[in-house]
């Protein structure tokens, strides 16, 4: 079967085009367009089937950490699937490099965590997330403790459970995912949520009296969990205000409710840190993690489990006689051994030490486009920020989504070599690989400020 308009492209995009069903993308656009076939990566680059070459901006999904040809990750799964392909972690078994890889998670671990749970992705982490928090206190006896705090923008995944905690609405049309009970809160970010006459601290103040008004109004005896990630990655690269995390955290503490930060972007250098939780000085009850913890070569994610929760799992297990959780390819041998060769290739090359040498050339660099006639807003922290466009920065207005400035921005850059993301319509998101050099970060920001220009030309128009 030959697909519409696509007669002059190549026989992989046209069978694409015609069976695979493209995850977040307009069905309608891949029929007629055909997707980008990428057949190749080499460091921070990828190229497409005609050999065309692209500064990958984004890390794929924020993830690809040592970029798209670290040989030692090649290696060490070959070397584990010669020795042993697969095996569960089901009914007291468990493949050596698993516990290997238990070892050293948990001396990567940012605050004291006593036990880990793998999956294989970050969705699948905050759906068990969601999941422990019910067993938990179903297991302690307060059945009633069930609803969750999540915040808008947020995002954390795409299971049901994880797109309902999730506040990024337009992806759950259509999906029935308001599951659950779920308080939402705002999302912490002044530049968009600000009233006109806030000033920081004012607005900080009144995302607190949110919360604890929320709490209030529910009971803090039907509310198990708060959800965050500590920097807002999918919502817009959006960096909470100071004192947020502190007061946020003492209500918690105060209502006896869990911690649930969810690092699966922020865990594992993005932030300059080993994780956001350091960097935030959090002390959540639970931490998810994937994307960078196998640099993407492997599907993999865990979740950190602290001794509260722990104990309260160990009791339920003992009512009904095991813990009744798990999948298929949790802790696979394969993936299990490529995370453990990343994080070992972290500590070797230095890799956090290079994150903050490079972060803040990355961010001197994109606050050069602060004074842009289209920009409102240059946010960021370590290797991931954020421009976020404005048809009226002054009075932070945004362009009306019909436009398009955000799409056409990516379109041109494309054209010159660099894939990035627009968020939310027209913000810019950055996320490189942890390994980028300096020259590499010069020629991100080159591209970004010549079609910059080019935008404003084509707004102006």
């Amino acid at each position: 079967m030959e697909c519409r308009g696509l007669t002059n492209r190549s026989k992989a995009s046209r069978v694409d085009s015609d069976h695979h069903l493209h995850p977040y993308t307009s069905i309608r656009q891949v029929e007629n367009d055909g997707p980008l076939v990428i057949t190749k990566g080499e460091r921070v680059r990828i190229f497409d089937e005609s050999g065309r070459s692209f500064i990958e901006g984004m890390s794929g999904l924020w993830c690809a950490g040592l970029g798209f040809s670290e040989k030692r990750l090649a290696d060490a799964a070959y070397r584990q699937m010669l020795e042993l392909p697969y095996y569960h972690s089901f009914n007291g078994r468990v493949p050596r490099i698993v516990t290997e890889l238990v070892e050293e998670m948990m001396a990567w671990s940012p605050v004291p965590m006593e036990r880990l749970l793998f999956a294989n992705s970050g969705s699948e982490s905050n759906d068990a997330a969601y999941k422990i928090v019910h067993y938990y206190n179903n297991a302690i006896g307060r059945p009633e403790k069930k609803k969750f705090i999540a915040r808008d923008k947020g995002y954390h995944g795409t299971t049901a459970a994880a797109s309902a905690l999730s506040g990024i609405m337009a992806g759950k049309t259509l999906f029935d995912l308001p599951i659950g009970a779920i308080i939402r809160v705002s999302c912490p970010h002044f530049y968009q949520y600000a009233h006109p006459r806030e000033t920081p601290q004012s607005y900080s103040d009144r995302l607190i009296d949110e919360i604890e008004q929320a709490i209030a109004r529910e009971g803090p005896e039907t509310i198990a969990a708060f959800i965050a990630e500590p920097v807002i990655g999918g919502g817009g690269v959006m960096i909470p205000p100071p004192d947020y995390f502190p007061r946020v955290q003492e209500i918690l503490k105060k209502n006896d409710i869990l911690f649930i930060a969810d690092e699966v972007i922020s865990g594992f250098g993005r932030l300059g840190e080993p994780f956001g939780t350091q960097v935030f000085d959090l002390k959540p009850d639970i931490i998810t993690v994937a994307k960078m913890l196998s640099s993407a070569y492997a599907p993999i994610s865990a979740l950190y489990l602290n001794e509260r929760i722990c104990a309260g799992l160990r009791k339920g297990s003992d009512k009904v006689g095991y813990f009744g959780h798990g999948y298929t390819y949790s802790g696979h041998p394969m993936a299990a051994a490529v995370a453990l060769e990343t994080l070992r290739i972290y500590r070797a090359d230095g890799i956090m030490d290079h994150v903050r040498r490079v972060g803040p050339h990355l961010q001197a660099g994109l606050r050069r486009f602060v004074s842009h006639p289209l920009v409102g807003e240059v946010r960021g922290i370590g290797l991931i920020g954020a421009i976020e466009l404005a048809e009226d920065p002054a009075q932070r207005k945004p362009f009306p989504p019909e436009k398009g400035v955000g799409a056409f921005f990516l379109r041109r850059a494309f054209d010159r070599g660099l894939i990035l993301r627009a968020i939310q319509g027209d913000i810019l998101a950055f996320s490189p690989p942890l390994i980028i050099n300096e020259e590499e970060i010069d020629e991100i920001l080159d591209i970004t400020a010549a079609v910059l220009d080019e935008t404003l030309d084509w707004v102006r128009g």
